[in-house]
């Protein structure tokens, strides 16, 4: 279920989920039970910066700092991917 993601909401990866290097592909995937997302770099900047603490507001902030670019592209782009995390039961908000 998708919901609106609040700036002071916590994004966090559920339990059983994690980034994780698949060397035989050469590439890193988020790993969930019995299934593996492939993630491109932006995909693992984005998750470098999600702890469970830190909020959306502060992750947006982050990625706008560390790579110079328009802070409302970035929010654009990180509720696009955090929403399609949520809706394939990868990600929730606290």
């Amino acid at each position: 279920m998708t919901t609106a993601i609040t700036p002071s909401a916590r994004p966090r990866l559920l339990s059983g989920v994690r980034t994780h290097f698949d060397k035989a592909r050469d590439r890193w995937v988020l790993l969930a039970p019995e299934r593996a997302l492939e993630l491109d770099a932006i995909a693992m900047h984005i998750l470098a910066e999600v702890d469970g603490q830190t909020s959306l507001e502060n992750v947006i902030s982050a990625l706008a700092a560390k790579f110079a670019a328009p802070r409302e592209q970035i929010e654009q782009d990180v509720r696009a991917f955090f929403l399609s995390l949520e809706d394939r039961r990868l990600m929730e908000f606290v």
